[in-house]
């Protein structure tokens, strides 16, 4: 039985206007179903990703959030920071708990409680879901927070520090 709930809004419409660029993927084309490696039962394999340097930006963000989770604030699949200024892609896989990552950059916690990329999972029967997969180029080196941060603190700095957004997304449904 599919859950009959509105779709929620693109949540990057809710936040203050910041510059796009482009970020492409050989995992992930924009509006359609991840890849099987890319959901929580198959792999939780971060898509490989590839984005513009953005004029000025001193360090990016990588995030990847469901807002179609059924839960009044979404669910967070994926949280890196402070990826250097001079790197523009990531391998898929980057995401994987312990990945040796470039420079001082960091994975906070997921809504699962993990610092790594978590796969689709939505409940079984459940709508189509929205995984927004977003390189945010950050105004500052270091977004100032810690791999403890919530998931929620890291969007708080990042309305603040982000001077661009790219942004992909793909679909599942379960």
């Amino acid at each position: 039985m599919v859950l009959e709930r509105p779709v929620s809004p693109d949540p990057y419409d809710l936040l203050p206007a910041a510059a796009s660029f482009t970020v492409t993927s050989a995992d992930v084309t924009q509006g359609r179903p991840l890849k099987d490696d890319q959901v929580a039962s198959a792999g939780n394999t971060s898509p490989q990703l590839s984005w513009e340097a953005f004029p000025g930006a001193q360090s990016y963000t990588v995030t990847c959030f469901d807002p179609d989770a059924p839960t009044p604030s979404g669910f967070w699949h994926w949280v890196l920071v402070d990826l250097p200024a001079d790197v523009t892609s990531l391998d898929a896989g980057a995401g994987a708990e312990g990945a040796e990552l470039p420079g001082s950059a960091f994975m906070c916690r997921n809504d699962g409680g993990g610092h790594a990329f978590m796969g689709a999972a939505p409940p079984e029967g459940d709508q189509v879901h929205r995984y927004y997969f977003v390189v945010h180029a950050v105004t500052q080196d270091s977004l100032g927070v810690d791999a403890d941060a919530s998931p929620a603190v890291v969007s708080f700095n990042l309305a603040f520090k982000t001077a661009g957004r790219a942004i992909l997304h793909g679909t599942y449904q379960h």
